[in-house]
């Protein structure tokens, strides 16, 4: 299946520190765009982990994304991967949805990772932040080469409902407007 199939999806929101955002460019919107996406998970029962690099040095996640819909992971290394049951905690059939910061660094690490251990990925271009766009768009390039989807918020979204007759079909439509 090449769409983001809700039943077999995880969201993996990674990084979105409290001291990092003030530096990313475009942070409000990438913050906006993943809390779209937790929010839409909710509503349709796809699981979702957090990742906090190095909270004492970053602080936490930041406010405006509900850590408590989701489960929360401590990470010393860049790719979450790395970290000890990490992988083994994400079930081989699902597809990663992933969103964070910063682009370049932790996310492509992790999605390299994801894809290294022959996992599908679907990065949400619109959701992700880098404290300079070139860096952004090179980690984008780079994850797409190696085997990443790249994807939209509203791509997500819409593929997660499947059909306007969806239950949460008006409340999808509140979230992107």
């Amino acid at each position: 299946m090449l769409t983001v199939d809700p039943k077999r999806s995880l969201l993996l929101v990674v990084d979105f520190q409290s001291r990092l955002m003030p530096a990313i460019d475009q942070g409000a919107a990438a913050v906006r765009n993943a809390r779209r996406l937790v929010e839409m998970a909710s509503l349709v029962s796809v699981p979702v982990i957090f990742t906090e690099q190095n909270a004492r040095g970053l602080g936490p996640t930041i406010e405006d994304l509900p850590v408590d819909r989701g489960r929360l992971v401590h990470k010393q290394f860049f790719d979450a991967c790395r970290e000890s049951g990490f992988l083994d905690s994400i079930p081989a059939d699902r597809q990663i949805v992933a969103a964070g910061c910063e682009a370049h660094v932790c996310v492509q690490q992790t999605v390299l990772g994801l894809l290294d251990a022959g996992r599908k990925v679907y990065v949400v271009r619109d959701a992700l932040g880098s404290r300079y766009q070139e860096n952004k768009e090179t980690a984008i390039r780079r994850m797409e080469r190696h085997g990443a989807e790249i994807v939209t918020t509203e791509m997500v979204v819409f593929e997660w409902l499947q059909t306007a007759e969806h239950p949460h079909f008006r409340d999808a439509i509140a979230l992107i407007k």
